[in-house]
C-alpha cells in the first residue's frame, strides 16, 4: 500500500512531500498508538459494564460503581468469589445449574464495579479455567453469558492479564457461530475484540484460530448493537500493522456491500464502528481500496461529514476520506467536477471541520485538503477559490504547530504542478502563490523553517524557495528578508542534514549572494 514514488514526483518537493510522504505517514499512523495513544487505547479495550441484554441487573451494576470500595476488600472478595466458582462447577445434580449461574453473577459483578477490576486477584485464583469450563457447549445461555463477560472483563487488563485468556479463545470464536444466541455472540465478540485490542501477537493468534470470518458474518445484519460491538471487534482485528487480514476480511462474500450498507444508515454508533473498518482497510489493501471506491464509498463519506456533528464519527470518516485521496486522487475529482452536484459540498464540509474547536478535527480536514490540493489543478483551482482558503490562511499563523504544519501542506500543494520532461523543479501557479503570500502566509513558512522538526523544515524552506522564484519583479527576496528569513535559513549553515543544509545555503547563496542589493 504504500507508495513507493515515481522519478516525477520526487523532483516535485512540495506535492512528493504530500503525495508521498504525508500519505505514507498517516497510513502509518492508522496502524500505530504513537501519537495518538490516548484514543486507541480507549478504542482498543471496553470493560464491559453493561451487559448485551441492558436488564436491570446490569443497571444495578452501574449504580453500585458510585462505591468507592478498597482495593483490597475488592480482592478478598473476588477471591472468595472464584472459590464459590469453583465450588458450583464441582457440584452436580439439581440446583447445580443456579449455583454456577449465580457464582459466575457475583465474579462478573466484582470485575465490572471498579475503574481498577480486581482482575490479578481473579487470575491467581484460577479463574480462567473455570470461565473455559463454564463456556463449553451445551451450557445454558444464561450461564455463557456471564463467562463471557467476566472473561471480557480480564481481558480489558493489562497485556499479562489478556494474555491469560489464551485457553479460552477457541470457545469464545466458536461461540460468534450462528447456533449461538445473540446477547452470547455478541458478548464473545466483545471479548474477542478487547484482546485483538493488546496488540499484533494476540491478533495474530485470533486470526490463526479464525475469529475472523464469523465476526464479519455478525455485522450482516441492518441493525442491533451486535452489530456495532462485532464490528468494533473487527476494526481492532485489522488494524495492522500487517495487511493480511484486512485482505481477508475485505474478501468475505458480501462485505463490501455491508460496509457501505451501514455507512448509508442513520446509525451514527453503527458508522462510526464501520468507518474505523475502512479506515484500516483503505490503509493497508489495494484491493479493500479498489472496491470500495468502486461503491460509491466517497459520496457517503462526503455525505456524512456533511450531516453528522459527532465527533466520534467524523474522525475516522474524515481519515478514511484522507487515504482514498492520497491513493487515488482521480477519485475525488469525479465527486469535485463529476457533475454529482456536490463541488462545493467536499470542500465546504472540510470547511466546517476546520471551524470546528476541536483540534482533531482541524487536524484531520487539513491532512484531507492537503492531499486534495496534491492533484490536478482542477483541485487546486476549487481550493484556492472556496471559503476555506481564510480559514486555512488563519490557521497558518493562529494554531498550534501540528495543525499548522498540515495547513502549511495544503498552502504549498496550491502554488505547484508537478514537473514535466527534464525540468527538475515544480512549476510555479502564480496567481495562487501572489494571493497566498499577500494573505500573510510567508511568516508561517519562515516559523516552520526555525522549528526542529526536520519535515517542517524542510517545508518552509521549500516554500521559500518557491516565493524567491516565483515572486513577480523579483520581490521575492525582499519579503523574504523583511520576515528575517535570512536568519532563519543561516540556521542551517552547518546543520548535520545535509539535504536541509544544502537547499538552506543555496538558497542564501543564489538570491543574497555578493550581489544582493548592490542595485539599491
Amino acid at each position: 500500500m504504500a507508495d513507493d514514488g515515481s522519478a516525477s514526483n520526487r523532483r516535485d518537493p512540495i506535492k512528493s512531500s504530500v503525495g508521498n510522504v504525508a500519505g505514507q505517514r498517516r497510513r502509518q499512523q492508522a496502524v500505530t498508538v504513537a501519537k495518538e495513544r490516548r484514543e486507541l487505547l480507549v478504542r482498543a479495550k471496553r470493560l464491559c459494564r453493561v451487559g448485551t441484554n441492558g436488564g436491570d441487573e446490569d443497571a444495578r451494576v452501574e449504580n453500585e460503581m458510585m462505591i468507592d470500595e478498597e482495593q483490597p476488600v475488592l480482592e478478598a472478595q473476588t477471591v472468595k468469589a472464584v472459590e464459590e466458582l469453583k465450588s458450583a462447577v464441582q457440584s452436580q445434580g439439581k440446583g447445580a445449574m443456579q449455583k454456577r449461574v449465580t457464582a459466575l453473577r457475583e465474579l462478573r459483578r466484582l470485575l465490572s464495579k471498579s475503574e481498577f477490576p480486581p482482575i490479578d486477584a481473579a487470575l491467581s485464583a484460577g479463574a480462567v479455567p473455570l470461565l473455559v469450563q463454564c463456556l463449553s457447549f451445551g451450557s445454558p445461555d444464561e450461564q455463557l453469558l456471564e463467562s463471557a463477560w467476566c472473561l471480557t472483563n480480564i481481558a480489558a487488563g493489562k497485556p499479562e492479564e489478556t494474555k491469560a485468556l489464551l485457553p479460552a479463545l477457541p470457545l469464545l470464536i466458536a461461540h460468534l457461530g450462528e447456533k449461538s444466541s445473540a446477547p452470547v455472540a455478541e458478548q464473545c465478540a466483545w471479548a474477542i475484540g478487547n484482546v485483538a485490542g493488546e496488540g499484533e501477537e494476540l491478533r495474530n493468534v485470533l486470526l490463526s484460530q479464525g475469529a475472523l470470518p464469523p465476526l464479519a458474518r455478525m455485522i450482516f445484519p441492518d441493525k442491533g448493537s451486535t452489530v456495532r460491538t462485532a464490528a468494533w471487534a473487527l476494526s481492532n482485528l485489522i488494524k495492522g500493522p500487517e495487511s493480511k487480514a484486512a485482505a481477508q476480511l475485505v474478501r468475505a462474500d458480501g462485505i463490501v456491500d455491508a460496509i457501505l450498507r451501514h455507512l448509508k444508515k442513520t446509525d451514527e454508533e453503527i458508522a462510526t464502528e464501520i468507518a474505523w473498518i475502512v479506515v484500516y482497510l483503505s490503509a493497508l489493501s489495494d484491493i479493500a481500496t479498489s472496491m470500495l471506491l468502486k461503491g460509491g464509498i466517497l459520496q457517503l463519506l462526503v455525505e456524512r461529514l456533511a450531516t453528522s456533528n459527532s465527533l466520534q464519527l467524523l474522525i475516522p470518516v474524515l481519515r478514511s476520506l484522507g487515504n482514498f485521496v492520497s491513493v487515488d486522487p482521480k477519485a475525488m475529482l469525479t465527486i469535485l467536477v463529476g457533475g454529482q452536484n456536490t463541488e462545493e459540498n467536499v470542500i465546504n464540509v472540510l470547511a466546517k471541520c476546520l471551524r470546528s474547536e476541536h483540534r482533531v478535527l482541524k487536524k484531520e480536514a487539513a491532512w484531507v485538503l492537503s492531499n486534495i490540493a496534491a492533484g490536478s489543478i482542477e483541485h487546486k483551482r476549487m481550493i484556492h477559490s472556496s471559503e476555506a482558503m481564510p480559514l486555512l490562511l488563519r490557521l497558518l499563523s493562529t494554531s498550534p504547530f501540528d495543525i499548522k504544519k498540515e495547513v502549511a501542506y495544503v498552502l504549498g500543494n496550491l502554488c505547484v504542478e508537478s514537473a514535466e520532461g527534464g525540468d527538475a523543479r515544480p512549476r510555479i501557479i502564480q496567481e495562487h502563490l501572489v494571493s497566498i503570500v499577500s494573505g500573510g502566509c510567508l511568516r508561517g513558512f519562515i516559523d516552520l523553517v526555525r522549528s526542529p522538526d526536520i519535515e517542517a523544515a524542510r517545508l518552509g524552506l521549500q516554500f521559500i524557495e518557491l516565493v524567491l522564484r516565483g515572486m513577480p519583479n523579483g520581490e521575492g527576496s525582499k519579503l523574504v528578508e523583511g520576515e528575517d528569513g535570512i536568519d532563519a535559513m543561516e540556521r542551517f549553515q552547518f546543520h548535520e542534514n545535509e539535504e536541509l543544509r544544502v537547499m538552506a545555503n543555496s538558497l542564501v547563496d543564489k538570491y543574497f549572494g555578493e550581489d544582493y542589493g548592490i542595485d539599491e
